[in-house]
């Protein structure tokens, strides 16, 4: 690029688990891309989401804010119509935020209707799509059912698929997400049972190439602005089905020993055992499950790597690599049968830990080319990241994640974080109704330091996991009373983070610090009995005459 502009390219996978990578250490599942980009920039060993499902830590990533903070702390909850997102910060600093693929954003219809503020406009478009500008918008769960589709709105891809010849109302299932059996029937996705069968769709077809070309489209575009482009993929979610080749490529033998004991279903916390015992966690309990499902979770792992692989040589190929920022992630994890669960909700690594990797051109990161660094990190911290890396100050006072710019430039602040938050919200579930619990009790908040996972669990007694001892997070400490310091301590962090100045978001720290000086330069004199005791300046306007100018 002839200005030399530098471009952010944010890509997020979807339930992608930390360690089904090859950088990352999984022994069979060779991801060369994936590794190649963290040899180019700093792999982040810890990372965290601040909530281990999708809506939530999604609103979080896109605000750079706690659950807590932005409310939006379920998928469909709407984000509220006020909340300042990463596209509000990036176009205050010069630069455009565009969307290609998924949010699992829910607009504010109530607010925006309260505010007058229509679709159709530019300011109501980017309320009602999380601060972007839409390239391409599709979440990629075309589920249809007896109260019609899961998805609302536009459905570009199945518009795409009927364009390609692709028959029926919804070729997302009945060809993506679905194979054929023995008899030529529909073999569908959502039956695990099929999973190793291929998907019924040619490989370009399928949805990560897809998604992939339409990021192409948007980089060869006419930019007036350098630009973050949003690459959001649904993919490795389930359903877990895969199209040739890549439905072949792993097997059982490839599907490693599921990280569970027996110990943890003998007298578990409540809550725990109340996941364990769903439909889900049943159905990963099942071996047959686990290796049917795994294999084409890794082809859809292999899938995703080498897509990557395509956008990188891409933008070699337009000389523009060594202008882009490229960050990938994931939104939450997946169980996969460990600790006899399945999906995510819970904070085991597994669920919340997610890979992180930031590739950053600039020179001044050329000394931690090919790293990993093992500082706490959480996902608010790329919207800091990328607000520094547009040239702009992070308004601390709204944003509550941390650039990570100077990790990636080889610095470490001393101040950087002791620990780190994430919450889940299981109202909506299942779970709390078996367990009687009312949706304002039905919290969950983990605190995390290096060695210490502590969880809180509104009217349950907490849980508790010494990471040092117990990697795999096996024996649940919480109701130890030999522990019991350790978990004060954790509550007390916890108590701390919860009375931060969250909501204060429209008065930064500095501008609190400047009206600490009183109001005397704006003819504001409380407390002065004689006009002589303070500065004759202060005073002009209220000495003389009365009624002159």
């Amino acid at each position: 690029m002839a200005d030399r502009r530098k471009n952010i390219l944010f890509i997020m996978y979807d339930q992608l688990r930390f360690d089904y990578l090859g950088c990352t250490g999984h022994p069979h599942l060779k991801t060369p891309h994936f590794d190649r980009l963290a040899a180019m920039g700093v792999r982040f060993s810890r990372a965290y989401v601040q909530s281990p499902i999708c809506g939530a830590s999604r609103m979080s990533f896109y605000t750079g804010r706690y659950v807590h903070s932005h409310g939006a702390s379920w998928n469909g909850f709407p984000l509220k119509v006020g909340e300042i997102t990463l596209g509000d910060h990036l176009r205050k600093a010069g630069m455009d935020a565009v969307l290609v693929g998924k949010t699992h954003m829910r607009v504010d219809a109530d607010g925006m209707e309260r505010l007058g503020l229509a679709r159709d406009t530019i300011i109501g478009a980017r309320v009602a799509e999380c601060g972007f500008d839409l390239w391409e918008r599709d979440d990629g769960l075309w589920g249809k059912g007896p109260d019609g589709y899961y998805d609302r709105g536009p459905q570009p891809y199945n518009d795409y698929l009927k364009a390609k010849g692709y028959p029926g109302d919804n070729p997302w299932h009945d060809f993506a997400n679905a194979a054929l059996d023995e008899n030529g029937d529909m073999a569908s996705g959502w039956f695990m049972k099929n999973a190793d069968r291929p998907a019924n769709i040619a490989e370009e077809d399928s949805e990560t190439p897809y998604m992939t070309r339409r990021a192409e489209e948007f980089i060869a575009s006419r930019h007036e602005r350098p630009w973050l482009c949003h690459l959001s993929y649904i993919k490795p979610h389930w359903p877990y089905i895969v199209p040739a080749p890549y439905h072949a490529m792993y097997g059982p033998a490839d599907v490693q020993p599921a990280i569970r004991c027996e110990g943890e279903r003998q007298d578990p916390h409540p809550v725990y055992r109340a996941f364990m015992d769903n439909e889900i966690g049943r159905a990963f309990q099942r071996e047959v499950v686990r290796q049917k499902v795994i294999p084409a979770y890794m082809g859809l792992i292999k899938q995703c790597d080498d897509q990557l692989g395509r956008l990188l040589a891409f933008l070699e190929e337009r000389g523009e690599l060594a202008d882009t920022m490229i960050v990938v992630t994931s939104d939450h994890g997946d169980y996969l049968g460990d600790h006899w669960l399945g999906e995510k909700d819970l904070f085991h690594e597994q669920s919340v830990k997610v890979p992180l990797i930031v590739y950053d051109p600039s020179p001044e990161a050329d000394a931690t080319r090919g790293t990993v660094c093992d500082q706490l990190v959480e996902s608010i911290d790329l919207a800091a990241t990328f607000i520094e890396a547009a040239g702009a100050a992070v308004p601390d006072h709204i944003v509550e994640g941390r650039s990570l710019l100077p990790l990636v430039r080889g610095e470490t602040p001393e101040d950087w974080r002791d620990f780190v938050v994430s919450e889940y919200d299981y109202g909506p579930t299942p779970m709390a109704a078996e367990l009687g619990v009312a949706p304002d009790r039905a919290r969950l908040f983990m605190v995390a330091d290096r060695r210490w996972k502590y969880v809180h669990a509104e009217g349950f007694r907490p849980m508790l996991f010494d990471l040092e001892t117990d990697p795999d997070e096996f024996r649940d400490l919480g109701g130890d009373p030999e522990h019991a310091d350790i978990a004060a301590l954790m509550a007390a962090r916890l108590a701390a983070w919860a009375r931060r100045p969250s909501q204060r978001t429209t008065r930064s720290d500095a501008e609190i610090e400047a009206m600490r000086h009183g109001g005397g330069r704006t003819g504001i004199l409380i407390g002065i009995y004689d006009d002589a005791d303070i500065d004759p300046e202060l005073t002009q306007a209220y000495r003389g005459r009365p009624g002159r100018d």
